[in-house]
C-alpha cells in the first residue's frame, strides 16, 4: 500500500502525502489530532480514486489502518532521531537520575559510593564518568539501556555477569551502545517496517523501539557467546555478522520477533 502512494501518478495524492508529512512533522500532534489528519487523508484518498465507503467498507478499513503504520513508523523515525541528539547533560536532574536509576536496576546490592568513579565500569562503561560514552547516541542510548533494565531485569542482570566472562566477557553498556546505533540505522533504512507493521495493531510507538533493543541485546549476547571470540577485538566482526543476520531475517515478510527472556548461564 505504501509503495502505491508513493508510486502515484496523481498529483493530488503526491500532494496530499507531502501534506500529512509537514502536519505530522511541525508540531507534537496528540493522538487525536494525528487521528483528524489521517482521517482525511483517508477520505481524500477515496475521492480522489472515486472509491465508495459504503460498497468498499474492508477498504476503508484496511486503509486506515495502513497510513497509520506508515505515517506512525515516520513518526517514530522523527522522535527516534530526536532522542538521539540531545547530549547527555549532567546538569540535567532527570538525565542523572536515569543513570543513577540505571545502576540500581543492574547492581542492587551494591550502592554508588560517588557520581564519578570507576564502579561504573562494572557495568561495561569505558571511565569514570558514563556520559561521555553517551556522545554518539545521545539519551536515546540511556533510555535504551534503561528499557532493557527496567522490563528485562532478570536478563539484562544475567547478561551483565556473561559479560564478566574471564575468556568471553564484554563492555555490557558500551556493546548496548552500540546495539542502541544499530536498531537506528535499520530504523532509518526502513528495514525495520517488516517487523514493526507485523507486531503492531495501530501505529509503532517508542516502547516498540524499545522493544526492539532489547531483543537485539538478548539475541546478541547468545551470537556472541556460541562464536567463542578469541578477544574483545573480535566485536566489530561478529556485530556485523550477527547484523546481517538480522537483515536476513527481516527480508521475510512475516517477521516479527519476540524477546526470548531464557538467558543460558556460562
Amino acid at each position: 500500500m505504501e509503495y502505491s502512494l508513493v508510486s502515484s501518478r496523481s498529483m493530488e495524492l503526491q500532494k496530499l502525502q507531502k501534506n500529512i508529512d509537514k502536519k505530522l512533522n511541525e508540531k507534537d500532534l496528540d493522538s487525536e489530532e494525528a487521528k483528524a489528519v489521517l482521517d482525511a487523508s483517508l477520505s481524500k484518498i477515496m475521492a480522489v480514486k472515486k472509491i465508495k465507503p459504503d460498497l468498499h467498507r474492508q477498504f476503508v478499513q484496511s486503509m486506515s489502518v495502513c497510513l497509520k503504520k506508515i505515517w506512525g513508523y515516520k513518526q517514530l523515525m522523527r522522535e527516534v532521531e530526536s532522542l538521539r541528539s540531545i547530549s547527555y547533560n549532567e546538569g540535567d536532574l532527570n538525565h542523572e537520575m536515569w543513570l543513577l536509576e540505571l545502576w540500581t536496576l543492574l547492581q542492587p546490592d551494591r550502592p554508588l559510593q560517588t557520581r564519578i568513579t570507576k564502579q561504573w565500569q562494572d557495568i561495561g562503561f569505558q571511565g569514570e564518568d558514563p556520559k561521555t560514552d553517551f556522545r554518539g547516541m545521545g539519551i536515546l542510548g540511556l533510555h535504551n539501556l534503561l528499557y532493557f533494565a527496567r522490563e528485562y531485569g532478570t536478563a539484562a542482570k544475567h547478561i551483565l555477569s556473561h559479560s564478566h566472562h574471564p575468556k568471553f566477557g564484554y563492555s555490557f553498556a558500551i556493546v548496548g551502545i552500540n546495539l542502541t546505533h544499530m536498531a537506528c540505522k535499520l530504523l532509518q533504512q526502513n528495514t525495520l517496517k517488516t517487523h514493526f507493521f507485523n507486531i503492531c495493531e495501530g501505529k509503532p510507538t517508542i516502547n516498540n523501539f524499545h522493544h526492539f533493543y532489547s531483543y537485539l541485546f538478548v539475541e546478541f549476547d547468545k551470537f556472541w557467546l556460541e562464536c567463542r571470540p578469541k578477544d574483545i577485538m573480535e566485536f566489530n566482526r561478529i556485530r556485523d555478522l550477527f547484523e546481517n543476520n538480522v537483515r536476513s531475517q527481516l527480508d521475510n515478510s512475516r517477521t516479527a520477533f519476540r524477546v526470548n527472556v531464557h538467558v543460558e548461564t556460562v
